[in-house]
């Protein structure tokens, strides 16, 4: 069951199956002090405080316990309003849609720290965020890549072109602060902040899921230059989707073979077969005598994390909850108070990866978290898919020809080997283990598909 997230006027949120009333006062943005990246201050349950951007944009805050005063801060900024003119268009060939958002040319591109529009509002720098700071903050993207109100499927039938489907880009987009710190990430959060995240990505996916016509509700993170982010906050987003997506797609069929050949569910059977294959576990669910073709990372009571069977990426991890559940407002309160401790080790094994005694390199990575769609909610499971286009500290994986072009990956790190190197990393003090092939997490020889990337 979703926690319940209540409104600042003491009514409950969406996770509490209420409206949310939040109200927009006060002249300017109010002058604060932030906590330390990632810090509550209040304990308490979890309350959130809606209101409104200068350009009729919905804002979100989101806190543990009473929020401050300074919630209700109008935002002062002389925006116009957002006009976004997105529109899907079906591949003919593969099934698959494709948005075309042109006025996304025009977002904010890597902007200096101090013109930051994520960080709290300031004198005389007014950012997205109008109060003077924040714990967790959620907000429609202004910039979006689909935008309008959700109704039925955006594409009706083209019974006249069936090669030319099309329909507007309708569905929401909404960006995620993790924290009023410019300069931490969501490694550095403690397991309260990430609770409270947790609490903010459940609320919205009771809300977004509930809107006419929206098939998905899909919460990511990307973090690095190296991936392609254009803000160096700490923040992820959320899409509510008028489609389902072709990953998603292909997990729906796959899903539904393994059901026909077996009379099981497929992510049952996979979360069961990963966890076999670590041994015994540990009263800290740390794994004990762990065998060397393991792919389990780490296995709490609650969360298990493995390597998939064909990994994909360099290093790539899937967290599912032991429990199958559709989406997270499905997770209990045991499931929600173990996962913030399970995804911020997860992360800080990510940050481990590559650097040295010398330097940090903080590995650029890619967050999925996969929820059922509308309809599938039965057979699809609520997982994490965790990667990063890293392979060493100083080489990246690249889309090459066979990947960009077929869809046919190529994996240059055996997926046995990246989950003991995670688990390695996972000890304290472990930095690199010994060895030239391990420390640089692939085969000594440089074959001629890795030499054309």
């Amino acid at each position: 069951m979703a926690p319940t997230v209540t409104d600042a006027t003491g009514q409950a949120g969406a996770g509490g199956s209420a409206e949310a009333n939040g109200t927009t006062a006060g002249t300017a943005a109010q002058a604060g002090t932030s906590a330390p990246a990632g810090t509550s201050r209040q304990a308490g349950a979890t309350t959130r405080t809606v209101t409104e951007l200068a350009d009729a944009r919905e804002l979100i805050y989101y806190d543990r316990g009473t929020p401050p005063a300074g919630r209700a801060v109008a935002d002062q900024r002389p925006l116009d309003a957002v006009a976004p003119s997105s529109e899907v268009r079906q591949d003919p060939m593969t099934g698959a849609w494709v948005t075309v958002a042109v006025h996304r040319q025009a977002r904010t591109y890597h902007p200096p720290a101090d013109e930051c529009p994520l960080c709290p509002s300031r004198a005389g720098r007014l950012s997205e965020i109008p109060a003077g700071d924040y714990q967790v903050a959620v907000f429609e993207n202004r910039f979006p890549s689909l935008a309008g109100e959700p109704g039925t499927h955006p594409v009706p039938p083209a019974l006249d072109d069936p090669l030319h489907s099309r329909g507007p880009g309708v569905g929401r987009c909404e960006v995620v602060c993790f924290t009023a710190d410019h300069d931490a990430s969501f490694a550095d959060l403690d397991e309260d902040r990430a609770r409270l995240v947790l609490d903010a990505w459940t609320d919205r996916t009771a809300e977004l899921s509930a809107l006419s016509g929206i098939r998905q509700v899909y919460c990511f993170e990307n973090r690095g230059t190296e991936i392609g982010v254009t803000l160096a906050h700490p923040h992820g987003q959320i899409y509510a989707l008028p489609f389902v997506p072709p990953r998603t797609a292909k997990m729906i069929d796959q899903a539904a073979r393994h059901r026909a050949a077996t009379g099981r569910n497929l992510f049952d059977d996979l979360v069961a077969a990963e966890r076999a294959s670590a041994g015994s576990l540990s009263a800290d669910s740390a794994p004990v005598d762990h065998p060397e073709d393991s792919r389990v990372v780490l296995a709490g009571e609650h969360w298990t994390a493995f390597v998939p069977f064909a990994a994909r990426w360099p290093y790539e991890v899937h967290l599912f909850p032991n429990r199958r559940v559709p989406d997270f407002t499905g997770l209990n309160e045991d499931e929600r108070a173990e996962f913030p401790r399970i995804y911020l080790d997860l992360l800080r094994r990510f940050d481990r990866l590559f650097g040295d005694g010398d330097r940090q390199v903080r590995a650029p990575y890619i967050a999925a978290w996969h929820q059922a769609p509308a309809g599938h909610e039965d057979e699809l499971a609520l997982h994490l898919e965790l990667f990063t286009v890293r392979r060493t500290a100083d080489k990246l994986k690249y889309l090459a020809g066979t990947e960009s072009g077929m869809e046919a990956f190529m994996n240059d790190v055996a997926p046995e080997f990246a989950a003991r190197r995670l688990r390695e990393v996972g000890q304290a003090g472990t930095v690199n283990p010994s060895g030239p092939t391990a420390a640089t997490g692939s085969t000594p020889d440089t074959t001629d598909e890795e030499a054309q990337r």
